[in-house]
């Protein structure tokens, strides 16, 4: 019984699982769709092959783009403008050569057109800075050689030099300005200095005075002449691993002027005594001063003030001990029991002169390195003084230098300020301008030793002869043919060709009585007009030194006083 119940039930769920089966297997299968995908697209008939035209290789020889097939553009105003500057320059040459000669009616003329050429531009010209720079330079340069002429500098007599701004500043008071004292302490905590900087008073009456109109007109003649020496000088100051701020020493001491010279018989642009000056290795003899020599003398205070800092250990002192010496600072030190210069300031144990000296450079500092809140940015500075330097092996005058080089004698001068009588001595390093060291060399070596003192060299211009150079130097044409046995020549003479270099046996003018300068009276020319506007406050027979009056009506750094080296100072 039991058993008949159980495999009922049994049997009938076989029954329903083969049922579900045949009906799972009538159903048929679906396919798979992958509906994400699109449909793959039939491809393309492949393109019938289209054969290439022959092309024959000459087809475009001929044949020249559009923008090159006519001259190209140039601007007008451009050429115009080189043109320009290049006749000026020929026409300043040739007045340079003319006043060499004595000829000062004709030089004033080709200087006259030498201006005309640079003012003469149209206003719109691009480019017209390039003309107002060449103008600038050409009127300094005329001003020079005007100067020159008109003083008798040229001739051989003693060296002048320029008076110290030092001295007239040293000597003043200047009130504090209320509020600037704490303005400056802004600039400074903004300032990269690695000259330490404070805002002391004697600090701040300093920065009032050169904010005013005469201590700016100091200041500003400074900073324009320091683009002469400046890269020279922070070179050096680096490679003696000096603060590059120290370089407002020289703007202090000289105005930037290698032959400034003070009461004390302090010389150069760094102000050396003699004693002070062979001791770092700054020659002095009848012929020459190293001391007056920029790059000899920025390397000599470099170290100087090196070894007074390794003494001190204090900057302030160190700059202190540069212009009162090193004894008078050890004392003071011993005197107060400070080796503070601002506790020596107030104990009042340092000489004047170095109780401002400090301050000053300090006050320069500060203002050179704010110069948008001094109004300082529009100055131009001088560009660059750069040369070649060259060994003469011989007695050389610089005349006969300058007339190698085709550069006026003043250019020569002022690259060689520590020559003293226009010969430089032999064996000595002679400044030449730069690019022109190779050549001036080797026609110096083809001149006689014994005659670089007194002979000539002309360059021949275009139409000249043997006759009218002769006759142009009161010599004989066989003076001429005897100075000159290895130029070629002819039945004639000698054969000249236009930049030709000849020796004349002739003395340089200056030691001839007959070389007396002469105004000219009548109509102002374009370059008396450019000179006059340059010395219209100033006595016409001295050359401005740079910087202007005092506040006390005393000649300060602009003035054109200048003083002769006293005898003691060039033994």
């Amino acid at each position: 019984m039991n058993l008949r119940r159980i495999r009922k039930p049994f049997v009938m769920c076989l029954a329903l699982a083969a049922a579900a089966g045949v009906g799972e297997a009538k159903k048929p299968k679906q396919k798979f769709i992958k509906a994400f995908v699109p449909p793959a697209s039939a491809p393309p008939p492949p393109a019938p092959e289209i054969p290439q035209p022959p092309i024959d290789p000459a087809f475009f020889a001929k044949e020249m783009p559009r923008e090159l097939s006519g001259p190209i553009p140039v601007h007008q105003s451009q050429v115009e403008i080189d043109m320009r500057i290049s006749g000026s320059l020929e026409h300043f040459k040739a007045g340079s050569a003319l006043m060499a000669k004595g000829s000062m009616e004709l030089a004033r003329t080709e200087f006259d057109r030498a201006v005309e050429l640079l003012i003469g531009a149209p206003e719109p010209a691009p480019g017209r800075d390039r003309l107002i720079k060449r103008y600038r330079e050409l009127a300094d340069e005329i001003y020079r050689l005007e100067s020159e002429a008109t003083t008798g500098s040229t001739a051989e007599g003693g060296p002048v030099f320029d008076k110290a701004p030092l001295e007239e500043i040293t000597d003043m008071t200047f009130p504090v300005e209320p509020g600037l004292k704490g303005k400056v302490k802004e600039q400074i905590s903004s300032t990269v200095s690695q000259l330490p900087l404070e805002t002391a008073d004697p600090v701040i009456s300093f920065i009032n005075y050169f904010n005013s109109p005469n201590g700016r007109k100091v200041f500003e003649a400074g900073l324009r002449r320091m683009g002469r020496y400046g890269p020279m000088i922070r070179r050096i100051l680096d490679e003696e691993g000096l603060p590059q701020e120290l370089i407002f020493l020289a703007q202090a001491e000289s105005g930037f002027m290698p032959r400034a010279v003070s009461y004390m018989q302090a010389v150069g642009m760094w102000q050396f005594v003699q004693f002070r000056g062979r001791e770092y290795g700054l020659n002095q003899t009848q012929h020459y001063d190293d001391r007056l020599d920029p790059e000899k003398a920025t390397r000599a205070a470099a170290r100087h003030l090196r070894d007074l800092y390794a003494q001190f250990g204090d900057w302030y002192l160190a700059v202190a001990a540069y212009n009162c010496g090193p004894v008078a600072v050890e004392r003071a030190v011993q005197r107060t029991g400070y080796a503070d210069f601002w506790e020596m300031y107030k104990r009042n144990v340092l000489p004047r002169e170095t109780a401002s000296y400090v301050p000053i450079i300090l006050a320069m500092t500060i203002m050179a390195k704010n110069p948008k809140d001094y109004g300082l940015t529009g100055i131009v500075q001088d560009p660059p003084i750069e040369y070649d330097t060259i060994t003469v092996t011989a007695a050389t005058h610089l005349n006969l230098i300058a007339d190698i080089v085709d550069r006026p004698l003043s250019l020569l001068k002022e690259l060689n300020p520590a020559i003293l009588w226009q010969v430089a001595p032999a064996n000595y390093a002679v400044h030449v301008p730069k690019g022109m060291g190779r050549a001036a060399q080797a026609v110096l070596e083809s001149i006689p030793a014994t005659h670089r003192t007194d002979w000539r060299m002309h360059r021949v211009t275009e139409g000249e002869s043997l006759a009218s150079i002769s006759q142009q130097y009161r010599v004989t044409e066989q003076a001429l043919l005897a100075a000159n046995p290895n130029s070629s020549s002819d039945s004639k003479g000698l054969d000249l060709r236009k930049g030709d270099l000849i020796l004349v046996p002739a003395c340089y003018p200056g030691a001839a009585p007959d070389q007396t300068v002469r105004r000219i009276s009548g109509k102002r020319t374009v370059a008396s007009r450019t000179l006059r506007a340059k010395t219209s406050s100033r006595p016409a027979a001295k050359k401005p030194a740079g910087t202007t009056t005092g506040s006390r009506g005393t000649p300060s750094s602009r003035t054109t006083t200048r003083t002769a080296l006293p005898a003691s100072a060039r033994r």
